[in-house]
């Protein structure tokens, strides 16, 4: 199937975890494809899935990765030499709050690519050092991280299938069909029509100083993921310690709720802007090339871009190919056009300041219909 192969690196050893599940084969008389994918289009992918492999799109860049962490570690360090030379007055304070921000944001980008098995061929390499930058660098739980996202990869978009669309309809209600669907029940436990108002001042700043931080200690207590938990602590302790020799109680904690604040805002419309406006809804049991581009676009491409985004930019291409080094989407990407185009799949791509604005808009419009559906009679 498309979705194993798309996320074990090593498939000789995984495969040994299927056979107990094996029932049976299927008649010689009956479709391997089911009706409701696109026979054609899983082939050409297939083929195309081929020619990635042959020809080495999947093979890691160590020195670009190397040189990744190097600048993650000297923002991190230079954060906080910062506030030691220069004291703790408003200034260097703001400047080393900004610094911090940005290799945290980058150490998200980098533990991303860890968990995803795309910086080492060896997926031992690739857990431990995602414990590293997920647990040491970042304080979060690298075993947590990946139960969520890989259901994000698997079914994007599908309601009570992805955790990071969870949202809807607590906060926010999401995709036109869900938003007249609870109009017509008038459902109502947020006023919706003012979501891409509220937007600005609740998910983006808030996610990781409240939810985030509660839920990775909760999954990773819980699951018992004790060497995660035990990673987190390092970072508990080396930031407080380090950053407490030279703040006082009140700073050091508005330091810390602070920069958790910008790192959030970063990750959230970024992470945002490639799933928010496209298609939300049920599982439609797709193939595994139009469940990922029904969920997805991209961003243009730059070098401020592509750093900035960690690559996200390309999310068309990180979907389909997960486990392919960040650094060769732009050479794949001619190539998911071209298959997009033979079979009339749109293939969008944006510009960044665009994609930023098509979350609100998209807020917006779902608010409108939801208050439409809600008022009629």
């Amino acid at each position: 199937q498309d979705a194993f192969v798309a996320f074990h690196v090593d498939k000789v050893v995984v495969s040994k975890y299927l056979q107990p599940l094996q029932i049976g084969e299927l008649a010689p008389d009956q479709p391997s494809v089911e009706p409701t994918k696109n026979e054609m289009l899983v082939k050409d992918f297939r083929e195309l899935r081929a020619t990635v492999e042959r020809t080495g799109l999947l093979e890691p860049n160590q020195l670009f990765f190397f040189l990744h962490l190097a600048h993650i570690l000297l923002l991190d360090t230079a954060a906080w030499l910062i506030l030691y030379y220069f004291g703790t007055s408003l200034i260097p304070f703001v400047v080393s709050l900004l610094v911090l921000t940005i290799s945290q944001v980058q150490a998200s980008w980098l533990q991303h690519d860890l968990g995803h098995l795309s910086v080492f061929r060896k997926t031992k390499w690739n857990h431990l050092l995602h414990k590293f930058v997920m647990c040491h660098l970042i304080g979060a739980s690298a075993k947590w991280w990946t139960l969520l996202h890989s259901q994000h990869h698997a079914k994007p978009n599908c309601f009570r299938k992805d955790p990071d669309i969870d949202m809807h309809p607590f906060l926010f209600t999401l995709g036109k069909k869900f938003s007249v669907e609870l109009g017509i029940k008038k459902t109502k436990y947020m006023p919706y029509n003012h979501q891409h108002k509220y937007f600005f001042f609740t998910l983006p700043p808030l996610l990781f100083p409240t939810y985030f931080h509660y839920h990775t200690f909760y999954i990773a207590y819980t699951k018992r993921y004790w060497v995660d938990l035990a990673w987190m602590m390092t970072f508990y302790i080396r930031f407080f310690y380090t950053y407490g020799s030279l703040l006082e109680i009140k700073s050091l904690l508005a330091y810390y709720f602070i920069f958790r604040m910008l790192e959030s805002s970063w990750f959230v419309w970024v992470s945002q802007m490639n799933h928010i406006p496209m298609d939300i809804y049920y599982d439609k049991n797709l193939d595994w090339v139009s469940t990922q581009l029904q969920a997805t676009c991209n961003v243009e491409q730059s070098l401020f871009n592509d750093w900035f985004t960690g690559h996200l930019n390309f999310q068309i291409e990180h979907h389909l190919f997960p486990t392919m080094p960040r650094h060769n989407y732009w050479k794949v990407a001619p190539l998911v056009k071209s298959l997009c185009a033979k079979h009339g799949i749109k293939y969008q791509c944006k510009p960044l300041l665009t994609a930023f604005a098509d979350i609100v808009h998209s807020l917006k419009d779902s608010g409108e219909l939801w208050l439409d559906a809600y008022l009629h009679k």
